[in-house]
């Protein structure tokens, strides 16, 4: 080997950079020269000649050693515990200690580093430096600050110490053993006869006690993140501006509390032009984002020059008071919500704030009224795994940010050549820095008070997969995060906001995620399609583990009714996703082996009359049901439907890989939610789900 092969592998090991991975086969792949010096120089490293990869390595290797604390230390609640330190030997005769509640209170203590346990040493530039062990007393769970002083006074160093619960909240009769479900809904694609051509807050609040009324416990939405308003056809929920605020498209003007008393505005929403503008937008069979922006933003803008001139200084005191609890960044948001492509107008900066405003009033409504309404949980929102490169959280966090490299996957059966969703990856040393003050943000923002949160890619908080710009999605490598930093904090904002966490642990999840996971009691995310034993069987209901949430599918997955038919396939062929724009025979025979093989399940659970198991012989509709209540009767504490397959929809909400040929993030269902909703056969349905969640009368029997 080389002397530049092995100081670029020194050197990647420092940067946390896995050397290799281990793809969906099973086999072992090395990172190569080429692919390693890529990730190292997205990571902001000279790669171009040995001394410098040398020179590199020698500096990540000292930053470790020359500071007395690391920037943060998780602990757990309520148990002694160590934190390791460095000094330079010969060791200082007596270090003093203090730590900083949050609460306010103190602790302290002295000791005489030289007689602390002894974890490594190691010789730098003439001096020898060792890391020594600190005792530390039993801390209540919270976020401290531990710092270390000499004799005199003087301050050697400080860190953050992270003190979780045991475990993420789970609510009191999950804990219990209780199961529960929900619906899943695309906010954006409901229709109403009320709202403006896109889904909105109210009608959340709507369809929430309707949900209610039926057994359900909480609605699982798209991500809200703010988007692009400058450009709203930039409308994928899983690429966006920013995940610390909303998107106000969700607003409904006609709920802000100024549409009561602005007359004029009123009127020109009664308009017959205008009210003739929102039918045609309410009739399309895909979201207008630009005529609905035009539209509702134009109104918007009218009611807050109305809050301007005419709110109440309550009204306006609350509004200051909202500036004030958002902060810096909240206001670096409102001057450039998107993509900063134009500089900031005067006085903007207050308009965005107000709308933001705004929508997190009207979610919070949304949420009071789906648990007024009976539900135990409420509302279930999505975390997407990072922004758009070119938004306004990137803009925010520069340092943070890895713009030079994109987040995706490696080569998989359904994208053999790799995936690079063009999401810029935070930096593991940076952000741990900054000692986790975006992502703590980010939770925040993020998680519904007694709701649930969806952490989409959870992997990411133990590894990434890295693309360098310019490069193809093969050409990545694994870049590792702190797994137990991250994970304690999100026990603990988890605990704060009495929210439910999801992980979405699909495709390959390293065995340590798994074992965080359950150690910490975030729930596993299970989708039916993909439950399957090594001899292709369908994993039965009982097998489910109880601390997961099961759907029979999922929005960048078909559909039930499409699954069944085949559309998925034939639409996967006329989008060109094959090589020979036709569905590769094998691909045919899986999905007949797997129907047959979802049938065969489906039977023993004595979901389908005996006889009726051959896949041309069974309705698209009794499949679709029978699938239902299959992962109704799962072990599982959450039980997830999604809208489209109550409609019986055959095309899917995304199609991965597609941005330029498919209407993702457009479609709308296919009829008004209160109709749907209210429609005899669902109501038959929903007491057959409850019942097997209840595991009550044959259809909750898991022996049947």
């Amino acid at each position: 080997m080389s002397e530049f092969s092995r100081e670029l592998e020194r050197l990647a090991g420092l940067a946390g950079i896995e050397p290799g991975f281990t793809d969906y086969r099973g086999r072992r792949h090395a990172l190569g020269e080429a692919e390693l010096a890529g990730l190292l120089e997205a990571c902001g490293h000279d790669t171009t000649t040995a001394a410098a990869v040398r020179a590199a390595a020698d500096r990540l290797e000292a930053e470790e050693w020359i500071r007395v604390l690391p920037p943060v230390v998780a602990l757990q609640a309520g148990r002694p515990a160590e934190a390791d330190t460095v000094m330079i030997a010969p060791m200082l005769p007596l270090v003093h200690w203090e730590i900083a509640c949050e609460d306010g209170g103190r602790l302290a203590g002295s000791g005489e580093p030289g007689a602390w346990p002894l974890a490594g040493e190691r010789e730098l530039g003439g001096l020898w430096y060792q890391r020594r062990r600190l005792s530390l007393p039993a801390l209540p769970a919270g976020y401290h600050r531990l710092r270390l002083s000499r004799a005199d006074g003087g301050a050697l160093g400080s860190t953050l110490l992270v003190v979780a619960p045991e475990r993420c909240h789970l609510p009191p009769f999950l804990a219990a053993g209780e199961r529960c479900w929900g619906l899943s809904v695309q906010l954006y694609g409901l229709r109403s006869g009320r709202n403006w051509g896109i889904g909105d807050f109210t009608d959340l609040a709507g369809l929430a006690a309707a949900a209610a009324g039926l057994g359900a416990d909480l609605v699982g939405l798209n991500p809200l993140h703010a988007l692009f308003p400058e450009e709203p056809g930039r409308c994928s929920p899983y690429s966006p501006s920013s995940r610390l605020f909303l998107n106000p498209m969700y607003i409904d003007p006609e709920a802000v509390p100024e549409f009561a008393t602005a007359t004029p505005v009123r009127r020109s929403v009664a308009a017959p032009g205008f009210q003739r503008q929102l039918q045609a937008l309410r009739a399309t069979p895909r979201v207008e984002y630009a005529a609905v922006a035009a539209g509702k933003f134009s109104i918007l803008r009218a009611l807050y020059d109305w809050f301007l001139a005419e709110a109440s200084a309550a009204r306006r005191q609350a509004f200051e008071d909202f500036r004030t609890e958002g902060g810096e960044a909240l206001e670096r948001f409102a001057r450039q919500p998107g993509s900063g492509s134009a500089p900031p107008r005067p006085g903007e900066a207050r308009w965005h704030a107000w709308l933001q405003w705004v929508a997190r009033d009207q979610l919070a409504a949304a949420a009071a009224a789906a648990r007024a309404a009976g539900m135990r949980i409420g509302l279930y929102l999505d975390l997407a795994v990072g922004p758009d490169p070119g938004g306004a959280e990137v803009r925010a966090e520069p340092d943070v940010f890895v713009t030079a490299a994109g987040v995706g996957a490696p080569p998989d059966p359904l994208a053999p050549q790799g995936q690079d969703w063009g999401i810029p990856p935070s930096h593991p040393r940076r952000l741990r820095e900054r000692e986790y003050a975006p992502f703590i943000r980010l939770l925040r923002a993020n998680m519904p008070a007694g709701g649930a949160l969806r952490i989409d890619h959870v992997m990411a908080l133990l590894r990434l997969w890295w693309v360098p710009r310019g490069r193809s999605s093969g050409a990545g490598g694994y870049v590792r995060y702190r797994l137990d930093e991250l994970m304690a904090i999100v026990a603990l904002e988890s605990t704060r906001r009495q929210c439910l966490v999801v992980g979405e642990d699909l495709g390959t999840v390293p065995d340590e995620v798994r074992a965080a996971m359950a150690k910490f009691g975030m729930l596993s995310y299970r989708v039916l399609m993909f439950e399957r034993e090594a001899d292709g069987s369908f994993r039965p209901p009982a097998a489910y583990p109880f601390q997961s949430l099961v759907t029979p599918t999922t929005h960048d997955l078909p559909t039930l009714a499409g699954y069944w038919e085949g559309k998925d396939l034939a639409l996967r062929a006329a989008l060109g996703l094959y090589p020979d724009s036709a569905v590769p025979p094998e691909e045919l025979a899986a999905r007949e082996e797997a129907r047959q093989a979802l049938l065969q399940a489906m039977g023993e659970e004595g979901l389908l009359e005996a006889g009726s198991l051959a896949p041309e012989a069974v309705p698209t509709a009794a499949f679709a049901a029978s699938a239902q209540l299959f992962a109704a009767r799962s072990h599982a504490a959450i039980l997830m439907l999604q809208a489209e397959d109550w409609l019986g929809e055959t095309t899917p909400v995304n199609v991965p890989g597609t941005h330029a040929s498919y209407p993702n993030w457009r479609r709308k269902l296919g009829a008004p939610w209160p109709e749907f909703m209210a429609a005899p056969g669902l109501h038959t349905l929903a007491a057959r789900v409850n019942a097997a969640r209840a595991g009550n009368g044959p259809d909750g029997n898991l022996e049947t």
